[in-house]
């Protein structure tokens, strides 16, 4: 990759947001330092695009973002979505109908309209949105599977994440993808072939750019396959332990500013009068960034 990368591609919860949702001064200044040099930036990102308004006033700049899990890509300059490969209605009824057989008290809920809406079953858990005019409880089971949805989430109770979305991606092998990226047992379902690391892939290819160019944070499951697909993959040290066995380099944890602190030791070697040998990063590890 060398010492600067192209395109920095990060996560925003548990990665660059600290635990209240924030984004700190010294992560604000670190973008803006790498931007100044040069070098893109992206957001990848689980959320719908109604989630993102806090994140960019935070930054003070629109970035463009990969969201849904690789499902929408973003544009939010101009407000346009520039690609969505959701679930069409059919395979949203297959889904639900596989699910409901192999999950006892499963209930579901959609990201619609290029994730700008939501619409939930009454036994859905709404741990979020409460009170939006964008979320809508739906009246049938067959309005779940009205319109095509760029996610399907999943719950069936208290759930181990990890155990459940074996079952449902067991459940769904060769129909849908299934991932997670929280520990509350929400189980995200894709597209067959949708990840971040495919939303990803299309937004480099847009730009000129291969996987090669590409240094990325992240610290869930949903996570794995961009950090793996990207010439650098980097997990915060709170990373769910799948990400920390496949990165390539820990940083430290979100609360700590772990993107902030990589991305000012990959500035700081590349001064004219930095060290060209391997950095030691903040939790210890050296790598060759």
């Amino acid at each position: 990759m060398g010492r600067l990368p192209r395109l920095v591609a990060t996560d925003l919860d548990g990665t660059l947001l600290r635990a209240d949702k924030t984004v700190s001064p010294r992560t604000v200044e670190a973008i803006s330092r790498i931007s100044a040099g040069g070098v893109d930036v992206a957001l990848v990102t689980g959320r719908p695009i109604r989630w993102l308004r806090h994140v960019y006033d935070q930054l003070g700049t629109p970035l463009p973002t990969v969201c849904a899990n690789g499902a929408v890509v973003y544009d939010p300059v101009a407000d346009q979505v520039l690609r969505a490969d959701p679930l069409a209605p059919e395979l949203l009824a297959q889904v639900v109908e596989r699910l409901r057989a192999e999950v006892p008290g499963v209930s579901f809920a959609v990201e619609v309209t290029d994730s700008r809406e939501f619409r939930h079953e009454v036994d859905f858990p709404l741990n979020w949105d409460r009170g939006s005019p964008d979320i809508r409880m739906i009246d049938a089971a067959a309005d779940l599977h009205a319109v095509a949805a760029v996610k399907l989430l999943a719950r069936a109770g208290a759930q181990d994440p990890d155990v459940f979305v074996k079952v449902v991606a067991g459940a769904l092998a060769g129909l849908a993808e299934a991932t997670h990226s929280s520990y509350s047992g929400l189980i995200e379902i894709s597209a067959a072939g949708v990840t971040k690391a495919a939303g990803l892939a299309w937004y480099c290819a847009q730009h000129g750019l291969d996987a090669a160019d590409v240094l990325a944070f992240g610290d869930m499951p949903n996570d794995v396959p961009m950090l793996t697909w990207v010439g650098r993959g980097v997990a915060v040290a709170n990373a769910h332990p799948a990400v920390l066995e496949i990165a390539d380099d820990v940083t430290a944890s979100n609360e700590e500013d772990g993107v902030a602190a990589y991305l000012e030791n990959l500035l700081d070697a590349d001064r004219p009068d930095g060290d060209a040998g391997p950095q030691a990063h903040p939790t210890g590890r050296v790598g060759s960034a």
